[in-house]
């Protein structure tokens, strides 16, 4: 629990969240208890914890913290430094992920993948199309962007990614597209060029797994689990 609208200082020793990471480890706190850890001190009149309920209520919750900026941390009792931290915190998430991914389950379940590509991709003003290299077994062997930008709509062609698939060596291939406004609703453009992708990767004998459309990370959609193509 996070104490209700209590203050850190309010609260006995033993019970602020410091010390009870110490003692009982990270799952014993509330989203904004590890939050206002990583703020560290408030400022006069501003607690870290007030700090991190509000930056949670703006941002609908911890998921929404993917893909944030710098200027949408910034407020009083929360400048540069702080901002700065929270951004680290968020980093180093996205690095323990990506160091975890070859000792996990095979990247052919779209809840495994989505949850890898929405920390590392869903960037809040730009879309991303990128896609993942497989091994036979579906393991990930390397991965790649295609495009970063901030144009409302991306012209990309299947030997894009096939080139880099066959330089990889890989057996599959699952593409994913970030959609800025948050919507992961597949546009026509989309299931047409899926299926293009489809027909190409047939033929060079490398297997598309999926096509992922990110929004954030409770939004997303597989067109492979949709039957989409």
């Amino acid at each position: 629990m996070d104490g209700g609208g209590s203050l850190i200082r309010e609260m006995p020793p033993d019970e602020r969240p410091r010390q009870r990471l110490l003692r009982s480890g990270g799952a014993v706190l509330s989203d904004p208890e590890v939050l206002a850890l990583v703020l560290g001190h408030g400022c006069r009149g501003v607690c870290s914890l007030e700090l991190a309920r509000g930056i949670l209520r703006e941002t609908s919750g911890i998921g929404g913290l993917v893909g944030i900026r710098a200027s949408a941390l910034r407020r009083r009792g929360l400048g540069e430094a702080k901002a700065a931290s929270v951004l680290a915190a968020l980093e180093l998430a996205r690095r323990l992920v990506r160091a975890e991914v070859p000792e996990r389950i095979p990247m052919d379940q779209p809840r495994a993948v989505a949850s890898y590509l929405v920390l590392r991709y869903a960037l809040r003003d730009q879309e991303v199309v990128g896609d993942l290299y497989l091994d036979v077994r579906h393991r990930l062997i390397g991965e790649g962007e295609v495009f970063r930008g901030a144009l409302s709509r991306t012209f990309v062609e299947p030997r894009q990614i096939l080139c880099q698939a066959l330089l990889h060596g890989a057996a599959g291939v699952v593409v994913f597209h970030s959609h800025p406004s948050t919507d992961p609703s597949p546009s026509p453009e989309d299931l047409r060029f899926t299926r293009r992708l489809d027909e190409a990767c047939e033929m060079v004998g490398v297997q598309l797994l999926d096509h992922l459309l990110l929004g954030n990370a409770r939004r997303w959609v597989s067109l492979r689990d949709r039957g989409r193509w």
